[in-house]
């Protein structure tokens, strides 16, 4: 701003002041002339802060505004962000299910490698059979035959398999008509011989009668059923006086009837109030009812353990279990039933048709294939 240079004129008189109206306040004689100026730039230092508070709550807003969008970016991004990351573990996680399906593809591949390279030695053998002469090729089939017979047998425990066999090595060693395999046809017949004469147990008819047992376990009658056994005596002679009924009324009242089967129930239930019997084992006697159901399953157990025993060729154990099943049979039921006189009769025979002999051997059959594959 330029400055006005002070002038060397002098100033007018001031005016004379106008007289005041009536009843206005009088100034005083000392008031300086320069107070409307002070008033004035007190006013438009006023409005100066003003505006600087309006342009300050402006800004003030609008950096709120910012800030705000910023907040909103920032939970935008941090959402996505949030999205992101489970994104990322979803992908994770199909990336370690996809690793681990590779290694299980990875696993199958490496088997079935392990398969094809087998077969592929199998082939190989094959091959090497194939290019064998006639006689060479027959002793190997035939010896393959044998030793695979004698795995049947030994899973089912019969002969059939073997003697099946030897008796279709004998008919090819027949067909073949060579010379230097009659050592083996005639240790063949040697064996064939021992197999006939050989006896082993009967492992199907064995098993088929353990299951038969233990179906009827749940029917036998236990030595304390007193109330069972008079009820089925009762049941017994119903018909019996049912039969002779229609000849005793002809002559008797129908209270009289009535009076003499009530008679005959009275009777019968005094008569199963008392029994007198010889106990030689008293824990048959005093079973609980509860108890007989553990009793019986007990006894299926030993059966079926008998079974496991048999088809594992464990025929000492198996007998065993069968003479555990026999003492509970002969101890806890009834003797004088038929049911358990023919449960014990099958366990009589079963534990007279184990036999533990072992299962014949055709070492002479195999050691002379041997010497033939040797050309010897």
């Amino acid at each position: 701003m330029s400055s006005v240079p002070p002038t060397d004129q002098p100033h007018a008189p001031a005016a004379a002041p106008a007289a005041a109206p009536a009843g206005s306040p009088v100034p005083a004689p000392g008031a300086s002339p320069a107070a409307p100026a002070a008033s004035g730039r007190s006013g438009t230092v006023m409005v100066l802060l003003g505006a600087v508070a309006a342009a300050a709550l402006v800004s003030s807003g609008m950096l709120w505004q910012k800030l705000s969008a910023i907040q909103e970016q920032l939970a935008r991004q941090s959402a996505d962000a949030g999205a992101q990351a489970i994104e990322a573990r979803t992908m994770a996680r199909q990336a370690e299910e996809l690793v681990r399906d590779t290694a299980a593809r990875l696993s199958v591949a490496e088997a079935r490698v392990s398969e094809v390279a087998l077969q592929r030695s199998q082939l190989e053998e094959l091959m090497q059979s194939l290019s064998r002469s006639r006689d060479e090729n027959l002793v190997v089939d035939i010896e393959s035959a044998i030793r695979l017979a004698q795995q049947q047998a030994q899973l089912t425990g019969s002969l059939e398999p073997l003697v099946a066999a030897l008796k279709s090595a004998n008919q090819r060693i027949e067909r073949a008509a060579q010379p230097r395999l009659a050592p083996v046809q005639r240790a063949i017949g040697r064996d064939l011989d021992r197999l006939t004469r050989a006896t082993v147990t009967d492992t199907a008819g064995l098993l088929a009668r353990l299951d038969d047992l233990v179906r009827q376990v749940d029917e036998l009658p236990v030595q304390n059923a007193v109330a069972q056994a008079a009820a089925t005596r009762r049941l017994s002679a119903a018909p019996a006086s049912q039969g002779a009924q229609p000849a005793d009324q002809g002559h008797l009242a129908w209270w009289q009837a009535t009076l003499q089967r009530g008679w005959e129930v009275v009777r019968d239930e005094a008569r199963g109030l008392v029994r007198v019997s010889r106990i030689d084992q008293p824990e048959a006697i005093l079973l609980a009812p509860e108890q007989t159901f553990f009793l019986r399953e007990n006894l299926k157990l030993k059966l079926l353990n008998a079974r496991l025993g048999v088809l594992a060729r464990q025929f000492e154990s198996a007998r065993a279990d069968l003479a555990a099943a026999t003492a509970a049979l002969n101890k806890y039921f009834d003797p004088a039933s038929r049911r358990t006189q023919n449960v014990a009769s099958i366990l009589q025979q079963a534990q007279a048709s184990m036999k533990a002999a072992d299962m014949p051997r055709l070492d002479e059959t195999l050691s002379a294939l041997a010497t033939a594959a040797a050309g010897r």
